[in-house]
């Protein structure tokens, strides 16, 4: 017999599988020996009462009979025969991968291109990044194999469940390496210390079907014909004949909207957000969440979501992670772009997040308006049609950045309470950020309207938080890359650009995801439809 049950526990509780199945089984009117063995279906907690921090959970309990496998069959990935249609895959984030994977369930062969490196050489190119300060433009923590996600977190929470099946990428990722958890934590989270393994052997699966991944094949060309790309070309010279181009290259591939700009092909401007990394020490959130002066061994560390509106701009916490670390993410020399991860454990004395502003159109257009008047550099006009004037805002405040930081990429920085009342730091506390920190005065790093929201958000954040508003916390800018400046159109139908038939734009960079899940949700769905469409 099989029975569902919800319970409601202590955090010791749940962390005891003897004493939880002791639980169980009072709970169902049966002896302790009569439970097999139980799944572990939901995991939340529950933090609101300041006398007891509670465990939600939703269990299969297997009462008198053998438990079964979390999954009695694997997803299976057959071999591709020669003669397979093949579609040309631009990107090895996860949204080109998870179209990959989906692309040989259904009978195509994918070609992944990859301007970036693979995850071993990657990593070097992180470690030169974070020690020297030196950026490589095609490999760093927004471009190589596995994307962004692959070297900042890998969250895996998202509330966009009519995208697809939010279970299916789960559930791939448990197969393909990560821990069980996943499957049933309210906020799922890998570690980026497992992503890189996991994303290796994603690529291995591909290919061992007779798929290929390429690495270092940045794109720079396509050869466009009555409407249909019918090459691809990469800065090695390659060119690959192309039926289908699924377009997956990340909100940071700024030379990809450049190209298609360039070549005649519909760009949009989108609203994004960009603001700053706040970092506190974990202890600090861990006593204002779970009411207590020490937590506990059998609880996280603790995270928290906070959202407020300044003046009809909204202001909201981004990527929050607990027990994390503060990472360089420019993508190119002369800015400075912070963001950050956490490892599997989460067990850095540090919580960061993202604290960021909503961008216009209009407010980014006046400012750079401004900015032209002042600044003879800036010599011409600011023009609100203009596709990427958000994507040129996004890249004045990075420089800006840059300019007031300590050079390399030393980010400009300030303790929490000095930010908000827009004084120079004296002394920086301990922090995370390994390049290092320069005490700034944020004045000149952030625009007047983003600095003000931000600090009026700070200020209620600290009265829904008591004890979050302190200078024992530090604010390192800037956060900017939150999502892409620039929307690549698709039709709603067929989701194929409504220029060039074959030219499927997906993912992130594209505007139509915002997080890994979300993202690879869109490549599955993008792979569906050109297997329709080339079947």
């Amino acid at each position: 017999m099989q029975k569902t049950i919800q319970l409601r526990v202590k955090p010791e509780e749940a962390a005891n599988a003897s004493h939880l199945v002791s639980i169980l089984a009072q709970a169902i009117g049966q002896k302790q020996e009569a439970i097999s063995g139980y799944h572990m279906l939901k995991q939340s907690i529950d933090a609101r009462s300041r006398q007891q921090v509670w465990m939600n959970l939703t269990i299969l309990a297997f009462v008198n009979e053998s438990p079964s496998n979390r999954f009695q069959d694997k997803i299976e990935f057959p071999t591709l025969p020669n003669n397979a249609k093949e579609v040309i895959i631009i990107g090895a984030g996860p949204a080109g991968l998870f179209a990959a994977l989906e692309c040989i369930q259904l009978g195509i062969r994918p070609i992944v291109l990859e301007r970036g490196k693979d995850v071993r050489a990657r990593r070097r190119d992180l470690a030169k990044l974070n020690k020297e300060g030196i950026v490589n433009p095609e490999s760093n923590y927004c471009f190589g194999e596995g994307g962004a996600g692959t070297y900042s977190d890998g969250k895996l929470y998202t509330r966009s469940n009519k995208r697809g099946s939010i279970d299916k990428i789960l559930r791939l990722f448990y197969q393909f390496g990560a821990d069980e958890r996943i499957l049933y934590e309210a906020h799922p989270h890998i570690g980026t210390n497992k992503l890189p393994h996991i994303i290796a052997a994603m690529r291995e699966q591909i290919e061992r079907c007779g798929g290929k991944v390429l690495f270092e094949k940045k794109l720079v060309d396509l050869v466009i014909i009555n409407g249909e790309i019918k090459e691809t070309i990469t800065s090695d010279g390659d060119r690959f004949p192309t039926e289908a181009l699924l377009l997956a290259t990340g909100h940071s591939a700024r030379d990809i909207f450049l190209l298609l700009k360039e070549k005649g092909i519909l760009i949009e401007a989108k609203p994004f957000a960009l603001g700053v990394r706040v970092e506190h020490p974990q202890s600090i959130i861990d006593s204002i969440q779970y009411h207590c002066a020490v937590r506990g061994p059998n609880l996280p560390p603790a995270a928290y979501n906070l959202v407020e509106q300044v003046s009809d701009r909204g202001v909201f916490s981004f990527c929050m992670c607990p027990g994390g670390i503060i990472a360089p993410a420019a993508t190119a020399p002369g800015e400075i772009v912070v963001n950050g991860w956490s490892p599997s454990k989460r067990d850095n004395p540090y919580a960061n997040s993202g604290m960021v502003v909503q961008i216009d159109l209009a407010t980014a257009g006046e400012f750079l308006s401004k900015q032209h008047q002042n600044n003879h550099k800036l010599n011409s006009s600011i023009n609100l049609a203009d596709t990427l004037l958000l994507l040129d805002f996004q890249r004045y405040v990075e420089n800006k950045a840059f300019e007031m930081g300590g050079g390399l990429q030393i980010a400009p920085a300030a303790r929490l309470v000095d930010f908000c009342t827009n004084k120079i730091s004296e002394n920086l506390p301990d922090a995370s950020y390994l390049p290092g920190l320069h005490a700034a005065d944020m004045t000149s790093v952030l625009p007047n309207f983003v600095l003000q929201t931000l600090q009026e958000g700070f200020k209620a954040f600290g009265k829904k938080m008591k004890g979050y508003y302190t200078n024992d916390a530090i604010v390192v800018a800037t956060e900017s890359r939150t999502s892409s400046p620039v929307r690549i159109p698709r039709d709603a139908d067929n989701f194929q650009h409504p220029q060039v038939k074959n030219l499927y734009p997906c993912g992130e960079g594209a505007g139509y995801a915002g997080g890994i899940v979300s993202a690879a949700m869109d490549g599955q769905k993008l792979a569906i439809a050109i297997a329709s469409q080339l079947k």
